[in-house]
């Protein structure tokens, strides 16, 4: 006679661990840094206690609350794209993937508070955007356009205003404010990337992604194109701003970008996640260097 399977009542911590999925956080506490070094971040002048804790903000906090929000409710749609993810499997068992984007969301604000009032502020836009993007009644994500640009928002330009809001504890510069927003309408086309590994689930349970409202090849082109023009105004803008020589390494990292694209948009379904560990690595190293231009115009350099 066959055994009943085992009923979990509590998740494994690597369960949880990877519900949270730390290989995210890398985006938002690279934009964190780079907001840092815009606004003249230097390490023997850290207030190290603060810096931790807006490295913890960006990172495990935020983003890993936006990851477990995303999986609770998308858990139907992961049962056909990728049944094996904690929740669907059931390896997360009974209601626990709430629970724990809850009590991530509380953790969160309270360690926001770390950072002041501003830090605050960034902490609760971040958790309403993550609730906004995966949660019923807003749900962005079931239009491609919105989840995509909340996504981007929330990873890049709010991370980045957040670390620059640290740095000078209130409003940071608007040059630092314009390229969080030019780095996080690129960030657009890399959300789009992502959308490919669940064309299949999302057109069956009607969540309109780009690469289902455009198809595969429609949307590949037009991520491409969102990332590039992003940087191209980024180029302009040092140039404008005086900054010739960070605006050529900009333009040599698009270049290399370019010449990655033009083999995604053969089999951009397949090379997608190829691009994300080459094509991506290009765009937020220009982010970094784009940050040490501002920081120099600011020091007046």
């Amino acid at each position: 006679m066959a055994q009943p399977a085992t009923i979990v009542s509590r998740p494994d911590p690597a369960v949880v661990l990877e519900l949270l999925k730390p290989i995210t956080w890398f985006a938002a506490m690279w934009a964190f840094m780079c907001g840092l070094v815009s606004a003249g971040f230097s390490l023997s002048q850290a207030n190290w206690p603060v810096f931790v804790a807006g490295v913890l903000l960006a990172g495990p906090l935020v983003c890993g609350t936006s990851q477990a929000v995303n999986d609770w409710f998308d858990r139907h749609v992961d049962a056909i794209n990728e049944p094996n993810r904690p929740i669907p499997s059931g390896r997360l068992p009974g209601r626990w993937g709430l629970y724990i984007a809850v009590l991530w969301t509380g953790l969160s604000l309270v360690v926001s508070t770390a950072l002041g009032i501003w830090g605050v502020v960034a902490a609760v836009v971040g958790l309403a955007l993550a609730w906004a993007y995966s949660a019923p009644p807003f749900r962005l994500k079931e239009n491609g356009w919105w989840g995509n640009a909340a996504c981007a928002l929330c990873y890049e330009g709010l991370a980045w205003f957040t670390g620059a809001v640290v740095m000078v504890g209130g409003l940071p510069d608007t040059r630092i404010t314009t390229l969080a927003l030019l780095y996080s309408l690129g960030a657009h086309g890399i959300m789009t990337l992502n959308d490919f590994k669940s064309v299949d689930g999302d057109a069956k349970m009607g969540v309109r992604s780009l690469p289902v409202q455009l198809g595969v090849a429609a949307a590949a082109q037009l991520a491409c194109v969102v990332m590039a023009v992003a940087q191209v105004a980024v180029v302009a803008l040092l140039v404008w701003w005086g900054k010739p020589t960070h605006a050529v390494i900009v333009a040599a990292l698009l270049v290399a970008q370019i010449g990655l694209m033009a083999r995604l948009l053969q089999k951009p379904r397949e090379l997608a996640p190829w691009y994300n560990a080459t094509g991506v690595t290009f765009y937020v190293l220009g982010m970094l260097v784009s940050a040490f231009a501002v920081r120099a115009l600011l020091a007046g350099g």
